[in-house]
């Protein structure tokens, strides 16, 4: 165990304090072994807690319970309908995860409504942020890029809350709505991925005219047209069987001026933004989606596919390790926050999903939790997976 590892605990049982102390007893063991190895290494200071929905009603005891165990930790994190750890997923069950970081106390601080990051701070310098974030709260997207601009990169990653129930976040203690999370400064190295989980089934169109959420010509072409031909359908089809038809079908929206003109084949890039193809005008030949399209927008229609999602998480983790390789790095810990439609069922068996990330990146801590709706940059993205690995020098 390197002294600057993170350490990673989790558990699941229909009584969180049951979980709480199994998983307790889990960091024990790893601090004994952490002190008789590295006897000088320096002290944890930030922790992530992630709980399942069914520990929502428990999150205040929880939160208590971690700052009597462990006072000297900043706690973050969220619920989800799911949380995940290294090679694990709890989905639909309750469970919790706890994740313990040795960083400098200065290189980090927490922030949610109650504790703004600011804007033009003297004493601190944000240069990424992890954030956790309200999905039913005014103007989320607007909040990232206000956000974002507090950061000298621009660059935040994490997710929305997500839960059946009652949906809560944790900055040292239990808080509803708005954002929250931990901003880093440029001292703590992170290398961060998005994969999109879909497969790009036509050739990246330009939206010629479009109003609102509505793509009515795509490169020059009725936008209904456009579809059939990239998915082979025929145009006789009557309004049911086209709409079954579509039904697994979505797009990927990509500004003008972002990222190069055409991906790779086979995928999107980051910037793509996945949404879904809410409805159809046979009519007028227009196309209703779930986002606005404006003029001069790429969109390329996309279909959800266990195989290429797959592949793709394992590319961007053999992209981290590349990159960890090339600067003469190791991860020291990993948070991955996946969308709620994704998990097992979608990658086609329990665990799937964490256990490809396992077998790319080994067995480095990593915790996270199944959202609704992924964050990267200052962007808000669906049906994706956020990989960020923190590092160390190896």
């Amino acid at each position: 165990m390197s002294p600057a590892s993170f350490v990673l605990a989790h558990a699941a049982h229909p009584d969180w304090r049951i979980a709480f102390a199994r998983a307790h007893n889990q960091l024990q063991a790893q601090f004994a072994a952490r002190r008789a190895e590295h006897p000088d290494a320096a002290p944890f200071t930030l922790g992530w807690c992630y709980l399942s929905d069914y520990y929502a009603a428990n999150a205040e005891a929880i939160v208590a319970a971690l700052r009597d165990d462990l006072p000297d930790i900043a706690w973050v994190g969220t619920d989800g309908i799911g949380v995940a750890a290294t090679g694990i997923e709890y989905f639909d069950e309750p469970a919790l995860v706890l994740m313990l970081a040795p960083l400098p106390r200065d290189a980090f601080r927490l922030f949610s409504g109650l504790q703004p990051l600011p804007l033009h701070p003297s004493d601190f310098v944000a240069h990424t942020a992890l954030v956790h974030a309200e999905a039913t709260a005014p103007d989320v997207q607007e909040l990232l890029q206000e956000l974002a601009a507090r950061t000298t990169t621009g660059y935040l990653f994490g997710g929305l809350s997500s839960a059946r129930t009652h949906t809560l976040q944790i900055a040292d203690r239990v808080l509803d709505g708005g954002l929250s999370g931990v901003a880093f400064t440029s001292e703590i190295g992170l290398v961060s991925r998005v994969t999109q989980g879909c497969q790009p089934v036509g050739p990246q169109r330009m939206v010629t005219e479009g109003e609102g959420n509505y793509a009515i010509r795509l490169d020059g072409r009725p936008a209904l047209e456009c579809l059939l031909v990239d998915l082979g359908l025929d145009g006789e089809l009557d309004e049911d069987e086209l709409l079954e038809a579509l039904s697994d079908t979505l797009v990927g929206l990509r500004r003008s001026g972002e990222g190069d003109r055409l991906a790779p084949p086979g995928r999107f890039g980051g910037e793509t933004l996945v949404r879904h193809l809410v409805g159809v005008d046979p009519q007028h030949q227009v196309l209703a989606v779930g986002d606005e399209v404006a003029v001069g927008t790429w969109l390329t229609f996309c279909t959800r596919n266990p195989g290429a999602a797959r592949a793709d998480l394992v590319r961007i983790a053999d992209e981290v390790r590349a990159e960890l390789a090339a600067s003469g790095e190791c991860a020291a810990g990993a948070l991955y926050v996946s969308c709620s439609g994704r998990g097992g069922p979608h990658f086609g068996a329990p665990h799937a999903e964490l256990r490809a990330l396992r077998e790319a990146l080994g067995d480095v801590p990593l915790a996270g939790f199944f959202a609704g709706g992924e964050i990267a940059r200052d962007r808000l993205y669906g049906y994706t997976g956020v990989l960020t690995v923190f590092t160390t020098p190896a």
